[in-house]
């Protein structure tokens, strides 16, 4: 693969402002998901060289916190405007080493620069306020500070998206950070760690190490100095991270896993809900915290909705992003690891076995590898695997309801609560709908709504606290309250 900027490419962690091996001589190997092709090697550093991480981050924050809202926007405006300009390079990164359509990589790349204005803007609006005294004599406010060094933990499906929406909010307020992207996918944070040294941050402000996934956590989370943690992962590996920032009371901000419902009332635009349905669920071969798993339908429409369905489903283009230097006109990749295979396939069998009817796909796709076929599966009901677990994959399984009480009843019926999907015309049906779903984010007619300027976060299992928004600034920092009195001391 060749870039435009060689550079981009990196198989060093960044920590202190230097690219950095492992002192052990640990590596691991990266493969691209679509033809298990080795990518490269990026090291696995050793639990000292995590602390050193730390010990930069907690330096760089003392001088960090006092640069000027203006100095620290620049810098980030610069890393953002170098993100737009080597868009193409980090896309073609993102797609070799996580596997989906070079569209969806171009897209999550514009996605992923667009948190990093909004918080440099964001942060003159981090206002403490005057608050009227009760005490004779004394002037009450509050002032937000910066909380210090924060871990950031990303995931592997939305690579660089899941760092810039964390790490723009953290640095705009003043925070130092230490990120730690999935193994899997490490090429496109070692990216924006080049991109944030050419845009000008100081060193040890903006760090990246990779580590023995246990040992890297546990150091981080554990260490005294980090004072935030942010994590996007499982809800299973979310709880061993609230576990143990509990020891040390940290801010802990947990974006976890889900099991979306979409919801089709009778007077829906079928043709609509068919191409929002498509696109909930399939994006990303479904390996997305806020695919649309579980597609309820009234049955009145119910008929006719599965065959206009299942006839878009049959059109999607599978296969792999890139062939050498040459884009491929694709739909859906490759699933990320053999364990997602295994699962899906799995999962597929237990609802077949348990009665559901294959409309599409339902098997190991003719490419081989990790390529599944997007499947639709009908008449799905709660007893099935598919209904109950989140499914990281391209199957969406299908479900008639009677009732709006049963559809929210069957909606609500999850340990998750990330986000829901309606299709309605009907006004009186949808506000009712939202507010009754035991969900965070609902979007109602369309696909699309996520972005920088909203709050992004989960009810139940699907986590804690809001990324995105003025609430993203919650998990980097605290409020300080003082009084002060005009003679004598509080």
């Amino acid at each position: 693969m060749t870039y435009k900027h060689p550079l981009l490419f990196k198989a060093l962690c960044y920590v202190d402002g230097h690219w950095v091996h492992s002192d052990s001589g640990h590596s691991v190997a990266v493969h691209n998901p679509a033809d298990q092709k080795l990518i490269g090697h990026v090291p696995m550093l050793d639990q000292p060289q995590i602390v050193a991480a730390v010990d930069a981050a907690h330096r760089a924050f003392a001088t960090w916190r006092k640069q000027s809202l203006d100095a620290r926007g620049t810098i980030l405006r610069r890393w953002a405007a170098l993100m737009l300009e080597h868009q193409e390079d980090l896309a073609r990164i993102l797609s070799q080493e996580q596997g989906k359509p070079l569209a969806e990589s171009r897209g999550e790349i514009a996605y992923a620069a667009s948190f990093i204005p909004w918080f440099a803007e964001e942060a003159r609006r981090l206002n403490g306020q005057n608050i009227p005294s009760h005490i004779p004599g004394a002037h009450l406010g509050t002032v937000k500070e910066p909380v210090g060094v924060c871990a950031l933990l990303t995931p592997w499906n939305f690579p660089s998206a899941m760092i810039t929406r964390k790490a723009a909010a953290a640095l705009a307020a003043g925070c130092t950070v230490v990120v730690k992207p999935a193994h899997e996918t490490p090429f496109s944070a070692l990216a924006l760690a080049q991109l944030a040294e050419e845009a000008g941050f100081p060193a040890g402000v903006f760090n990246v190490v990779l580590g023995d996934p246990q040992m890297t956590l546990q150091t981080l989370v554990q260490d005294s100095r980090v004072r935030s943690v942010s994590f996007t992962g499982s809800t299973r590996v979310g709880k061993l991270v609230l576990q143990a920032a509990a020891q040390d009371v940290k801010k802990v901000s947990l974006e976890l896993g889900g099991n979306a419902p979409f919801i089709v009332c009778a007077d829906a635009d079928l043709a609509l809900a068919v191409q929002v349905a498509v696109e909930a669920k399939f994006q990303t071969s479904g390996q997305d915290c806020c695919a649309a798993n579980r597609i309820m339908v009234e049955r009145s429409v119910y008929p006719a909705f599965l065959q206009r369905f299942a006839a878009a489903v049959r059109e999607l283009r599978v296969g792999p992003a890139l062939v050498g230097d040459r884009e491929q006109s694709v739909d859906v990749g490759p699933l990320m690891h053999q364990a997602a295979f295994d699962v899906t396939a799995a999962r597929v069998a237990d609802a077949l076995q348990r009665g559901a009817q294959r409309l599409v796909g339902g098997e190991a796709h003719a490419l081989g590898g990790l390529f599944y076929q997007p499947t639709v599966l009908a008449d799905v009901t709660p007893d099935m695997r598919i209904y109950r677990e989140e499914n990281f994959a391209p199957i969406a399984g299908v479900m008639p309801f009677d009732t709006l009480d049963q559809a929210i009843e069957m909606a609500n019926d999850t340990e998750y609560g990330l986000a829901a999907y309606i299709c309605s015309n009907r006004l009186d049906l949808i506000y009712p709908l939202i507010r009754r779903l035991d969900h965070a984010m609902v979007a109602v007619n369309g696909v699309k709504f996520t972005g920088h300027p909203i709050p992004f976060g989960g009810m139940k299992a699907s986590g804690l606290g809001r990324e995105g928004g003025t609430e993203g600034f919650e998990a980097f920092v605290e409020t300080k309250y003082f009084c002060l009195h005009h003679q004598g001391q509080c």
